[in-house]
């Protein structure tokens, strides 16, 4: 994918604005879906597997919100399965949308009144409406995925781990893979070089 073609990522000021918004509920009439949407993007979710996300995979065997999200293989793009963490934000998103959740007997977690499930073409086009209302340019429903993955990518050694922990955030056989994902810092490039060439 060339670099005019991908998706922007977001910055922290965007991603703010785009949560004062939904948890005001302007715009949307579903804002407790949407909040959950645009949350799960930015755990790095592609629109297909927003789509495909079923209860049980958010579910501990209690019934609670569990912990972390267990994204089966039949949910994702090809063998691309994996265990995300949640961030509080989310479970708590999740907790205050299941009773309004619309189809209450769907598998599915995001449902519409009309359909058991969204469509990942639906989820697209949910994302590229929002983000045109937002005024944000270039940004689509893979901006979440791609804005989760770069600041994994910087923040997971601080964590202790390794580009192998981002890999299996993402899903990823390949290290090619990943590294196309991963937004560039020219700042951090600026300082590193800097650092170098001060030992």
């Amino acid at each position: 994918m060339s670099l005019g073609k991908q998706a922007k990522i977001l910055s922290s000021d965007q991603i703010n604005q785009a949560i004062k918004i939904l948890a005001g509920g302007h715009w949307m009439n579903n804002s407790s879906r949407d909040m959950v949407i645009f949350l799960l993007s930015l755990h790095g979710l592609r629109a297909c597997e927003i789509a495909d996300l079923e209860l049980s995979m958010i579910k501990a065997p209690d019934g609670n919100i569990a912990e972390s999200i267990s994204l089966q293989d039949k949910a994702s793009k090809g063998s691309s399965g994996r265990i995300i963490p949640m961030s509080q934000a989310l479970r708590h998103a999740i907790e205050i949308y299941l009773p309004l959740r619309k189809r209450q007997d769907s598998p599915f977690l995001i449902t519409t009144q009309r359909a058991d499930k969204f469509s990942a073409n639906a989820v697209a086009v949910w994302f590229n409406r929002f983000y045109k209302r937002l005024g944000l340019q270039g940004c689509s429903s893979h901006s979440g995925r791609r804005t989760f993955l770069t600041n994994a990518a910087r923040r997971i050694s601080l964590a202790g781990g390794s580009i192998r922990d981002v890999m299996a955030l993402a899903g990823h056989q390949h290290l090619s893979t990943t590294q196309r994902y991963v937004e560039a810092d020219s700042e951090a490039q600026r300082k590193v070089v800097a650092m170098i060439f001060s030992e």
